[in-house]
């Protein structure tokens, strides 16, 4: 049996249907509705846009309200790119099956992820054929490099993290910006100066416009 995501959506600002979807993946302990808030918060600059903020298949073995994406103790070196590994196909059919429901390409596709979230939309969204348009990832880390595409041939990505995470020290972000940047990936990135584990204005700001100019430069170049 196929595990199914679901979780909150919001349709696009315009009325319209969607030309654009963009999914968010929250982080450990939290669920969907975590984060589906900052498409109201973006409606404005993606008025045609759908978001979608799917839960995590697994519940979470430290907050049992919560969800997970894969079981996470940051004691064992490798269970960061396993559980990323794990995650990918499930997500990757959800990616799949939202697009074919709003009848939308792969280029019309941003995900954004927080913390674990992060992992997860670098893992699954590089592995990705066609890449979709953007990647954004607060306060997170890359866990895998087996899924960096050649050539530089992938998406638009911004990282976003702040120096005094405490959570995911911000290294996190610098060697993740290097691994990408070596693989030929264009990566923006912003350091949120006395910002713990968590998204503040500016970053949210800086996400939003970031989507909206790789939507515009994909929707060009088709």
């Amino acid at each position: 049996m196929t595990m199914r995501l679901d979780g909150p959506r919001l349709p696009p600002a315009s009325g319209a249907p969607a030309r654009q979807l963009v999914v968010f993946l929250h982080g450990y302990g939290a669920d969907g509705n975590d984060l589906i808030g900052l498409g109201r918060e973006w409606a404005r600059q993606l008025p045609h846009a759908a978001f979608v903020s799917p839960h995590a298949p697994e519940p979470c073995g430290m907050a049992p309200m919560g969800r997970q994406w894969f079981n996470l103790t940051f004691r064992d070196p490798g269970e960061m790119a396993r559980g990323v590994a794990k995650a990918g196909p499930i997500l990757d059919a959800f990616l799949a099956a939202e697009l074919e429901r709003l009848r939308l390409p792969s280029s019309a596709l941003a995900l954004v992820g927080f913390s674990q979230g992060t992992m997860v939309a670098l893992a699954t969204g590089l592995g990705r054929r066609p890449p979709p348009a953007a990647i954004v990832g607060y306060s997170g880390a890359l866990a895998s490099v087996e899924a960096l595409p050649e050539e530089g041939k992938g998406p638009a990505i911004l990282l976003v993290h702040g120096d005094m995470d405490e959570v995911i020290p911000v290294d996190a972000m610098t060697i993740a910006r290097e691994q990408l940047a070596q693989a030929g990936l264009a990566v923006e990135w912003h350091l949120a100066r006395g910002l713990g584990h968590g998204i503040d204005p500016t970053g949210l700001k800086l996400g939003g416009d970031f989507l909206r100019q790789a939507f515009a430069a994909t929707a060009r170049s088709t």
